[in-house]
């Protein structure tokens, strides 16, 4: 067994919880390996067709996003291209004005259904 961590550098990681093998999902998140085999499991393929899958979803979301401005995972969410304008920011040490040139973001916007499942809305 190992620990998995959550941190930057050796010196400021915090233990937060065993990490198993045996397990699919571990403490740190799920990696593409332990996805692909999940997938293949589950819909009784190779791992890998499954990981040809994983990387063509991956390929056809960057080229539509950069195509349309938006590409759509159902049920998951969607990927949105947006513009930033120019701005006037500062230097957190000095306090100084600097300028912030405009630039083109790539935004995740979580569909409702999953945000309402992973974290429901208090009442």
């Amino acid at each position: 067994m190992r620990y998995a961590f959550r941190g930057g550098s050796p010196s400021t990681r915090q233990p937060i919880g065993l990490a198993k093998k045996e397990n699919i999902i571990m403490a740190t998140g799920l990696t593409k390996t332990a996805l692909t085999r999940h997938l293949a499991e589950k819909l009784e393929l190779t791992n890998k067709q499954s990981a040809a899958f994983l990387d063509l979803l991956a390929e056809t979301a960057i080229k539509e996003t950069k195509k349309n401005g938006v590409f759509v995972i159902p049920g998951i969410g969607r990927l949105v291209k947006a513009e930033r304008k120019a701005r006037i920011g500062r230097n957190p040490q000095t306090g100084a004005a600097i300028k912030i040139k405009a630039k083109t973001v790539v935004k995740f916007r979580v569909a409702k259904a999953a945000k309402d499942v992973i974290a429901p809305p208090k009442k």
